[in-house]
C-alpha cells in the first residue's frame, strides 16, 4: 500500500486552509483578547493591554509577520513558502515574548513602583497557535526529528536567554519565581521523584502482569475489569480510599511508618499514581507480545531457541515499541496527575498550583503549571525517540520470513 507524501498532497492544493484558519484565529486573538494585564500591585486584577494598542516602532514587525503568515497560507504551498512560514511563526513567537518583557519594564515607573505585568490569555493563545502553525508546516515538509529539534531550539533558546539575562524579571510570573526561588526547584525535584517512583512500581508490576495476561488468557480476563474500574475512580477519591488503609498499616507496624508509609504524604500519592498507570502498561505489554507473529515464534523454535531465548531475543525486541507506547501514555498521565497529590501533602509543583488557586494568584498557578507542561512535552519527546530507535527496520512478518 502506497503512502501519500504530505508535500505532494499539499502541492495539489492551491492554498493551505489549516494555516489560513490558524492565522485568522491569531489575528482574532490579537484584536479581541488581552495580550497583557498591567496592575499597580499584586492585590488588584489590573487592566488589559491589547496587541494593537502596542503597535509602534518594532512592534509593526510582529504585525507584518502575522500578515505574512496569512499571505503564505493563501499561496500555493511550495517548499520555500513552507520554510518562510516556519521562519515567520518562529519569529512571531519569540517577538511576542520580547514584547511582553519590554512592556513589563516600561510599566514600572515612579507612579507604579510595584506594577505587575501578567501574560494575558491572548499571548498564551498566540503561542499555542504559532506552535500549531509550526507543526503543520513541518509535517508538510516531512521534517526529520533533528530538523524539528532545531526549529524548537530556534524558538525556545532566545526566550530562555531572555529569562536567564534578567530581561523578563519585571513580568509578574518571574516576580513570583523570585519570591519562591528556594522552594521552586525543590518542588520540581519532588514532582519528578513522585513520577519516577510511581513509574518504577508500575514497571515492576505492570510488565509481569502484561506477560501473564498474554500467557494465560484467563488471567487477562480477570485482570482488565479491575484495572478498568481503577481508571474510572476520580483521583481525589482514590487518594481518600488509600489514606485509611495506609494509616492503619503505619499504626499497626511502626517500621512502615518509619519507612515513610502513612495516610498522607508521598506514599498514598505514589501508590495512587501506580494504580492509575497500570492499565496502559499492562495493555501495552499484552498488545506488544500479541502482535508478534506466530511465524516468528515457530522460526525461533525451529532454530533451537530455548523458551528464555525465544522470549528475550525474539519476542521482546519486536514487542518493545508497543510496550514503550503504553509506558509513554502512563508517564505523561503520571506527570499530570502528580500535581493532584499535593492535596494529600505529597508536595511537588501541585503545591504551588493550589497555593495560587486558593490565594487567587494566577501567576503563581502558572509558575506551577508551566514546568508540568514542559515535563510532559519532554517525556513525550523522549519516548517518541525511544520508540523510533527500537522500532525494527522490517515488519515482524518480514522478520519471520
Amino acid at each position: 500500500m502506497s503512502v501519500a507524501n504530505p508535500l505532494t498532497t499539499a502541492d495539489s492544493l492551491r492554498w493551505r486552509p489549516a494555516q489560513a484558519v490558524l492565522s485568522l484565529m491569531a489575528a482574532g486573538a490579537c484584536a479581541g483578547l488581552p495580550l497583557l494585564r498591567v496592575a499597580p500591585n499584586r492585590l488588584v486584577s489590573g487592566e488589559s493591554v491589547s496587541f494593537f494598542s502596542l503597535l509602534q516602532g518594532p512592534v509593526w514587525g510582529l504585525a507584518a509577520l502575522l500578515a505574512a503568515l496569512l499571505v503564505l497560507a493563501l499561496t500555493p504551498p511550495r517548499r520555500l513558502g513552507l520554510w518562510l512560514t516556519v521562519a515567520a511563526a518562529t519569529g512571531l513567537a519569540v517577538g511576542l515574548g520580547g514584547l511582553a518583557a519590554s512592556h513589563a519594564i516600561q510599566a514600572v515607573s515612579a507612579d507604579m513602583p510595584f506594577a505587575r505585568t501578567s501574560l494575558g490569555s491572548g499571548l498564551w493563545l498566540l503561542w499555542l497557535l504559532m506552535g500549531l502553525v509550526l507543526a503543520d508546516a513541518l509535517q508538510a515538509l516531512r521534517a526529520t526529528g533533528l530538523v524539528r529539534l532545531g526549529v524548537a531550539m530556534a524558538a525556545l533558546l532566545p526566550l530562555a536567554l531572555l529569562l536567564a539575562s534578567g530581561g523578563a524579571d519585571e513580568l509578574s510570573i518571574m516576580k513570583e519565581y523570585a519570591n519562591r526561588s528556594d522552594e521552586y526547584w525543590d518542588a520540581i525535584a519532588r514532582h519528578v521523584q513522585i513520577v519516577v517512583l510511581a513509574l518504577f512500581l508500575t514497571l515492576a508490576m505492570g510488565l509481569p502482569l502484561g506477560w501473564a495476561a498474554h500467557r494465560y488468557a484467563r488471567a487477562g480476563k480477570a485482570m482488565f475489569p479491575v484495572l478498568n474500574i481503577i481508571q474510572t475512580i476520580p483521583s481525589i477519591a482514590l487518594f481518600g480510599l488509600l489514606m485509611a488503609p495506609l494509616a492503619w498499616l503505619a499504626a499497626s507496624w511502626p517500621a512502615l511508618g518509619r519507612a515513610g508509609i502513612s495516610g498522607v504524604g508521598l506514599a498514598p500519592g505514589v501508590l495512587a499514581l501506580t494504580l492509575y498507570s497500570l492499565l496502559p502498561v499492562v495493555r501495552g505489554t499484552l498488545a506488544g507480545l500479541a502482535q508478534v507473529p506466530a511465524a516468528v515464534t515457530q522460526a525461533a523454535q525451529g532454530l533451537g531457541f530455548s523458551p528464555a531465548q525465544l522470549f528475550w531475543q525474539a519476542q521482546v525486541p519486536l514487542a518493545l515499541p508497543v510496550v514503550l507506547g503504553g509506558l509513554r501514555t502512563a508517564s505523561i498521565q503520571a506527570v499530570g496527575l502528580a500535581a493532584v497529590t499535593a492535596l494529600i501533602g505529597a508536595g511537588g509543583l501541585g503545591s504551588l498550583m493550589f497555593e495560587g488557586l486558593f490565594s487567587s494568584a494566577q501567576d503563581l498557578v502558572l509558575l506551577g503549571v508551566v514546568p508540568i507542561v514542559v515535563l510532559g512535552a519532554l517525556v513525550d519527546g523522549v519516548f517518541k525517540l525511544l520508540i523510533g530507535l527500537t522500532r525494527p527496520a522490517t515488519t515482524p512478518l518480514e522478520f519471520a520470513q
